[in-house]
């Protein structure tokens, strides 16, 4: 198994259509700019989808879920056997974003890309190499073969959606430890110290932040990692989950599918696929600036500008499904309003 495809060229944004829908934003009955990021949203949606009437009717949400072996040096508030309840959690309808998803009219599937669960969790995608990565601070998190595999499991999902017609997909995460794993990614690919990427995770306290920055930067010591490529530095330190996250990212990208991207653990996974893939980042639509204190850092240097800044912390693709009526509405006021010929009404006065 290869992740070779994770390099090949993405499609490019249409121009054509881009130019457009600019123009129909410049001739529908409002002052030209007034409707602010909803009309940059329905402009580089048409450009995505290659089409003058942009949707995101069909949004199917997809959750990858994985364990994190680092968090044995006492990381997280909560103890890894969380994962997999939680995994059931999300299969009964019970997580929040199960019920996001039934009040949207979502699609919700969930993909166990690497959690402790020795047998597969009813509704649920089992779909991993390997249940659970290892301590990085004593090992590399996977060996290549591992990663490569939640990579293409990231693609596989992808697929699943594509086939089924999707307008837009919606990428989220589960798995406890993971924010410390995004955390020494972000350290990695940005050369950032540890102190300023940490924040409170599943809500540790100033004790718990000063722990796992120090356990970030053990694993960065270890792995010497500066100046490494995005595939090994997610290889060192990242998670089953988040690789996962990265192939679908790119997977999606090559299907010519919008990505709504969920919080900081699915950012730094953005940041992985873009540093792979430098095509990719026009797929990406940045749903929200997250709480969590190293977010602003990914988000600039993906130079991402989230629609919502609701001081989430949650994960689960939460952000990405409260964002998804806006892109919604965004794409209802370009194709619906009328234009100023249609309407009868004077456009602006000429200069």
């Amino acid at each position: 198994m290869s992740a070779h495809w994770t390099r090949e060229p993405c499609q490019a944004p249409s121009q054509p259509h881009a130019d457009r829908a600019r123009a129909r934003q410049a001739q529908l009955t409002k002052p030209a700019g007034s409707l602010g990021r909803l009309e940059r949203l329905a402009i580089d949606l048409a450009a995505l989808q290659r089409t003058d009437a942009p949707t995101a009717a069909r949004a199917p949400i997809i959750v990858f879920a994985g364990d994190h072996g680092v968090t044995a040096r006492g990381v997280s508030a909560y103890p890894s056997e969380v994962t997999v309840e939680m995994l059931r959690n999300f299969a009964r309808g019970g997580a929040a974003i199960a019920v996001l998803a039934r009040e949207l009219g979502a699609t919700l599937s969930v993909v166990d890309a690497g959690t402790l669960a020795r047998e597969p969790v009813e509704g649920v995608v089992t779909d991993k190499p390997v249940c659970g990565t290892r301590d990085f601070t004593a090992n590399s998190a996977m060996t290549r073969g591992e990663c490569d595999f939640a990579l293409d499991a990231g693609r596989r999902a992808v697929a699943r959606a594509a086939g089924e017609g999707a307008d837009i997909v919606l990428l989220g995460e589960m798995g406890i430890g993971n924010t410390t794993a995004a955390a020494a990614i972000a350290c990695a690919l940005l050369g950032v110290a540890p102190e300023a990427i940490v924040g409170d995770g599943t809500g540790v306290d100033a004790a718990g932040r000063a722990r796992k920055a120090a356990v970030i930067g053990e694993a960065l010591a270890r792995h010497r990692l500066a100046g490494a490529d995005a595939l090994a530095v997610l290889e060192a330190v990242g998670g089953l989950e988040i690789a996962a996250l990265a192939g679908a990212m790119i997977a999606a990208a090559h299907a010519g599918l919008p990505v709504l991207v969920d919080g900081f653990i699915a950012s730094a996974a953005a940041l992985v696929a873009v540093r792979a893939n430098p095509g990719v980042a026009p797929w990406l639509v940045y749903s929200h600036r997250s709480a969590e204190r190293g977010h602003v850092f990914v988000l600039r240097a993906l130079d991402a500008d989230p629609i919502l800044d609701l001081s989430l912390r949650l994960g689960e693709g939460s952000g990405a499904a409260l964002a998804l009526p806006l892109v919604r509405l965004a794409c209802a006021l370009h194709n619906r309003m009328a234009t100023f010929a249609e309407a009868a009404v004077s456009g602006p006065a000429a200069p």
